[in-house]
């Protein structure tokens, strides 16, 4: 499963990827997340991974985001692995009348049945959840808005 999301984020790009580009600030816009861990010795760098644990609902759930190509500020790739699932997302920034635009192309590949299913079922749920995480980023990186104050 493939799709783009987009979106135009009222801020300098510089000053963008240096929200972005902070991972203490995940927590601001990632709604669920409750905990990250460095797995490399040079944190941010291609190659480099970490451990993401988020709680949606009663679910919990833990992934490994891989750092694949790194190149701001125009772009950063990485792969998400879980249970069941490998996501690879691809990140454009470009910059536009002190303005940042930010194009995000998912792929989702499934294994297991049950999560085949779910991706057979409900695409519009992913969309849904990586545009959120856009709109999310957007009003943090604006505004200051955090989602833990939702």
């Amino acid at each position: 499963m493939k799709y783009t999301t987009e979106i135009v984020v009222d801020v300098p790009r510089e000053e963008f990827i240096k929200k972005m580009d902070d991972p203490d600030n995940m927590k601001h816009w990632q709604q669920g997340l409750i905990g990250y861990e460095q797995l490399s010795a040079s944190p941010g760098q291609e190659g480099s991974r970490m451990s993401l644990s988020y709680e949606m609902g009663k679910r919990k759930m833990d992934l490994v985001e891989t750092i694949i190509k790194k190149n701001l500020p125009e772009e950063i790739h990485m792969t998400y692995e879980t249970k069941g699932v490998h996501n690879i997302q691809k990140n454009y920034f470009k910059e536009e009348d002190e303005k940042t635009r930010w194009v995000s192309e998912s792929e989702f590949q499934f294994s297991g049945f049950g999560m085949k299913l779910m991706g057979f079922l409900m695409p519009g749920a992913f969309k849904k959840q990586s545009l959120k995480y856009m709109q999310d980023f957007k009003a943090f990186a604006e505004n200051g808005t955090s989602v833990l104050n939702s």
